[in-house]
């Protein structure tokens, strides 16, 4: 009877749960941040970031990446906002990781990007992200010998003019495979199995501004 009691108990205690993830909040997914209040005479500015709280949450990790060098700094808080110094007129991303002291998995909110404000009245677009193929990818073509690109895209300004897509078997590809307008983010490529693809998409606004998704690979089967 005691052993059914003690096994009863113990099955009737819940595993600890994960947090939930966070939701950003400031700056403004793919806006230019003007609230960033100006580092003596430096080229920098004090930004502070701000999210929803997440339940079952007893640690934040914020990672803030410098989208011209790629460098991501990493910052610990308990609280829902954290201030950053960041150079002006500078493209981000940003993330918030959750963490509880009783579970190992974390949770993350969604990436967002801005410009930290500057002395510039125009900017150049977000680099395009890729959807698919994603790099390192093997992938199998369609009855026509096609394989379908995908990316997306995004611009302070919402001036993208077009997008420019390049493509070949070497890298980084030189070959301007496709133009497209601006509410066009897909091509079909013709391709050749066993065989290994470079892409990259540059985005061009109206202003001539113009910004490089970088090169993406993938392999045919």
């Amino acid at each position: 009877m005691l052993l059914c009691l003690l096994l009863a108990l113990s099955c009737s205690k819940s595993s600890p749960k994960p947090p939930s993830s966070p939701e950003l909040l400031f700056p403004l997914k793919s806006s230019e941040c003007t609230t960033g209040i100006t580092i003596g005479t430096t080229n920098t500015s004090e930004v502070e970031l701000q999210w929803n709280a997440s339940a079952r949450t007893d640690l934040y990790e914020v990672k803030i990446t410098n989208l011209n060098t790629n460098l991501t700094q990493t910052l610990s808080t308990t609280a829902i906002t954290q201030k950053v110094v960041l150079d002006k007129g500078v493209a981000y991303s940003w993330f918030v990781i959750a963490k509880n002291d009783e579970v190992s998995q974390t949770t993350a909110s969604e990436i967002w990007k801005f410009y930290n404000a500057g002395s510039q009245t125009t900017y150049p677009p977000f680099a395009a992200e890729i959807i698919a193929p994603k790099s390192g990818q093997t992938v199998f073509k369609d009855t026509n010998n096609d394989v379908e690109l995908e990316w997306v895209a995004e611009d302070v300004d919402n001036d993208i003019a077009s997008y420019q897509v390049y493509f070949g078997s070497v890298s980084p590809p030189t070959d301007l495979l496709a133009t497209n307008a601006p509410d066009n983010t897909t091509v079909k490529v013709g391709v050749v199995a066993n065989t290994v693809y470079y892409w990259k998409v540059v985005t061009v606004d109206e202003e001539g501004n113009l910004s490089d998704s970088g090169t993406y690979e993938f392999k045919v089967r």
